[in-house]
């Protein structure tokens, strides 16, 4: 079978593509065949992470694994299509290069049966043109009412005025004591 995949990239301007891919392919081959899609050179690191169905970001499988110890993390390659997505699981994010953060939505959008003499994966449509540079992220975590907990001391950058002039504390110097 054939898994037809609508690729977003995460701007305010409509940019994706759309790429057939055999569901037996891996991430792997995803991930190659969106940075091709959008014109990557394909020289940067890349992650693809399970979300939910409104997109919130849930478990990494990255391209190389970065664990202490060799095959700890399964990455890109050990997952085939058809294991991670499905008629039910069709969605996925895919970041491209950790420094410009280049964010994708992925979304499985039909599953046929292969044509006759087509070469897989393959860019089916391209829809916009991409920017100079990566939209930037805001990231924000959820913070409650006390973020500092039991180490707030209720003193800010004014309060450290009362230690000006207070000549009760001795300097023991830094480098005679820390030899």
């Amino acid at each position: 079978m054939v898994y037809k995949f609508r690729v977003i990239l995460d701007a305010e301007e409509d940019i994706f593509r759309d790429i057939a891919i055999l569901e037996d392919d891996t991430l792997e081959d995803l991930h190659n065949a969106i940075f091709n899609a959008f014109g990557f050179d394909g020289s940067e690191v890349a992650s693809f992470y399970t979300c939910d169905e409104t997109w919130n970001q849930e478990d990494e499988i990255p391209l190389f694994d970065t664990g202490d110890v060799p095959g700890e993390i399964r990455t890109m390659n050990d997952y085939p299509l058809s294991s991670i997505l499905d008629r039910e699981n069709t969605k996925i994010i895919y970041v491209y290069d950790f420094i410009s953060m280049w964010t994708f939505l992925v979304e499985l959008a039909a599953i046929e049966e292969e044509a006759v003499g087509a070469v897989y994966p393959e860019t089916l449509f391209s829809h916009g043109e991409m920017p100079d540079e990566a939209v930037e992220k805001n990231f924000e975590a959820d913070m409650h009412d006390d973020i500092y907990g039991e180490f707030e001391d209720d003193l800010d950058e004014d309060d450290l005025d009362m230690f000006e002039g207070d000549d009760s504390f001795e300097d023991y110097g830094f480098e005679e004591n820390w030899n």
